[in-house]
């Protein structure tokens, strides 16, 4: 490195030609935080593409806390402990997108008046343990579809809120599928119970 701090680049696909300029930039602007002057996505729609991500995982929240509370029947027990489980792990995405928003220098809309709104996903209570297990995997349906195009629109404008997103998308896959391995299995479980109850 020489005296004026510049890196020579050892080839054109080096990225860091000038460290002392890219410490002036942190300087300036300090209270804007993660947001720097090499930040490329527009801010505004992605505070309200998270907002809405946001409310979608509160939503699965609610939906599936009222599950675990509601299940009943012979096969409640496990499918009760799935829920809950499913619940916990959508408040940590909704805390992992509200600390993005924040470093964004958004607020997180936490706000219950709208939230329906602003979520992809519907609260749907469902009557029986299979209505409560076919909403839940429409809802991750959603998620799974809807957070995929916002990845897409996040690209390569925001990588560290398309990672957060890619992570979360992971996940809602996972639950899609453990939904409908339950629905899968107790409806099966359901029809043999019809046949010896009819023989």
């Amino acid at each position: 490195m020489n005296a004026n701090n510049k890196v020579k680049p050892k080839d054109k696909n080096s990225f860091l030609t000038d460290i002392s300029e890219i410490r002036r930039r942190a300087r300036q602007h300090i209270e804007e935080g993660a947001v720097t002057n090499s930040y490329k996505g527009d801010r505004r729609v992605v505070l309200r593409v998270l907002n809405e991500a946001l409310a979608t995982e509160i939503v699965c929240v609610l939906r599936y806390k009222r599950h675990h509370y509601m299940a009943k029947g012979i096969h409640s027990q496990g499918v009760a402990e799935e829920f809950l489980e499913h619940a916990a792990e959508e408040q940590e995405h909704a805390d992992l997108i509200a600390e993005r928003i924040t470093q964004l220098d958004g607020e997180p809309n936490f706000n219950p008046e709208g939230l329906l709104t602003r979520s992809h996903s519907e609260y749907v209570e469902g009557e029986s343990l299979i209505d409560m297990i076919r909403e839940d995997l429409i809802a991750e349906r959603i998620a799974v579809e809807s957070y995929s195009e916002i990845i897409r629109y996040l690209a390569d404008n925001d990588p560290t809120s398309r990672r957060l997103m890619e992570s979360i998308l992971a996940k809602e896959e996972e639950h899609a599928e453990e939904m409908k391995t339950l629905l899968e299995a107790i409806a099966r479980e359901e029809k043999q119970e019809d046949r010896r109850r009819a023989s």
